[in-house]
């Protein structure tokens, strides 16, 4: 069952082609760096996507969650519902700001933070909500939406996971007051770093340009011409109206982002295909559960993430994932609570046992290789050799 140590199996990996390297070039050849057209473009097309009047790129998802909650004035004494199980990003962010992340346990079959214990947790001190489509699943968020207005708190929508994705035909990004997008190089579509914010709140969406932009004001370019086109003025790019951040995406990265987006479509049906072939494979394994996709959802797959069953422990689970890397095929251990990383337990006493469902599927989790170019031929090795190492842990549980 040994592969050939000259085929490996990678976790992830971007899908670049002739398009993004001839745009990365002619931005080169431009002469025009930062703050262009290319971003402008990219902007334009993430909003369209999403289904918003507005985008802000900026140089990660990260970043842009750290905005959305500056322009929403989220800080100290407040307090944001979120899910434990997700990247630590969307948890840091609310730490940012000063507030404090109040967590609530998740539904097993979507992963997503379950409604009723959202709506529970809602108290004065609560400012916002965000809800994070784990592994791109958006299902809740209109339910979500429907709590935040009840009880009039905003709903931030991390959407990193998500872009292309819709539920009953209303696509991710468009159910918050903001949504958030990433492009790390795993994702659906890649900048090599970057995210993009999107809004059809004008006034948070300029709060945010000039957040993005060192808190420079929204008309820094016109200060001596009258007009948004030209190169700043000195006195004007040296103008600071509130506080800001260097968090804006280069003009290079955006045009890789305008070139993905452009591919979009066909990006998200290969892997929709990919998706399908695993499912295909691996439907009743007696041992996995497979991602449960509601009849309501069109997912663009940003990651393709099996769990083993309940009888399965962490151990068992972690040397399953050293037998498929010993097979050169990647693989992962998507995600450990944020409530149980060594900071957060320091600093706010989380114990294990406070979010079980949580922490049960955290265990048992593995990432399965998913990219574009993945092949059938080397989607069978994964699933057969992921089988072999199940079996072999059912027969040292005799």
């Amino acid at each position: 069952m040994r592969r050939d140590m000259h085929h490996e199996i990678p976790l992830s990996r971007p899908d670049i082609t002739g398009l993004e390297e001839d745009l990365v070039l002619q931005t080169l050849r431009s002469g025009r760096l930062s703050i262009g057209p290319m971003v402008e473009e990219f902007e334009a097309l993430v909003a369209k996507r999403a289904g918003c009047r507005f985008g802000i790129a900026v140089n990660s998802g990260t970043s842009g969650l750290h905005l959305a909650m500056r322009a929403l004035n989220i800080g100290p004494g407040d307090q944001v519902i979120t899910t434990p199980f997700s990247f630590i990003a969307s948890s840091n962010a609310i730490l940012f700001t000063g507030a404090t992340p109040v967590f609530v346990d998740i539904c097993p079959r979507t992963l997503n933070m379950d409604p009723a214990k959202v709506e529970k947790a809602i108290n004065a001190k609560t400012k916002a909500i965000l809800a994070v489509e784990a592994f791109g699943n958006p299902v809740y968020m209109d339910q979500y939406r429907a709590i935040a207005a009840r009880q009039e708190v905003a709903l931030i929508e991390d959407c990193c996971e998500a872009l292309g994705c819709s539920y009953k035909d209303r696509p991710c990004g468009s159910f918050g007051r903001v949504g958030v997008f990433g492009f790390y190089p795993n994702k659906q579509i890649t900048t090599g770093e970057g995210g993009m914010l999107v809004t059809d709140d004008e006034r948070l969406a300029e709060m945010c340009r000039s957040m993005r932009n060192q808190g420079r004001p929204l008309n820094w370019r016109s200060a001596a011409t009258g007009s948004t086109a030209g190169t700043p003025t000195f006195a004007s790019w040296l103008k600071h109206e509130r506080l800001g951040y260097n968090y804006r995406l280069s003009e290079i990265n955006a045009a890789l982002g305008v070139a993905q987006m452009r591919r979009l479509n066909s990006i998200i049906e290969r892997r929709q295909h990919i998706a399908e072939q695993y499912i295909t494979r691996l439907a009743g394994h007696k041992h996995l559960i497979l991602p449960t996709i509601d009849r309501d959802t069109l997912m663009s797959w940003f990651v393709f993430v099996v769990r083993l069953d309940a009888s399965y422990t962490l151990e068992e689970r972690e040397r399953v994932l050293h037998g498929l890397r010993g097979h050169d095929i990647g693989c992962g251990d998507y995600f450990h609570c944020i409530h149980l990383q060594p900071f957060y337990r320091e600093q706010f006493g989380f114990e294990p046992g406070m979010f079980p469902i949580a922490e049960s599927v955290s265990q048992r989790t593995i990432a399965l290789p998913f990219y574009n170019d993945l092949s059938t031929r080397d989607i069978d090795s994964v699933c057969q050799t992921l089988d072999v190492l199940i079996g072999r842990e059912n027969l040292s549980k005799r």
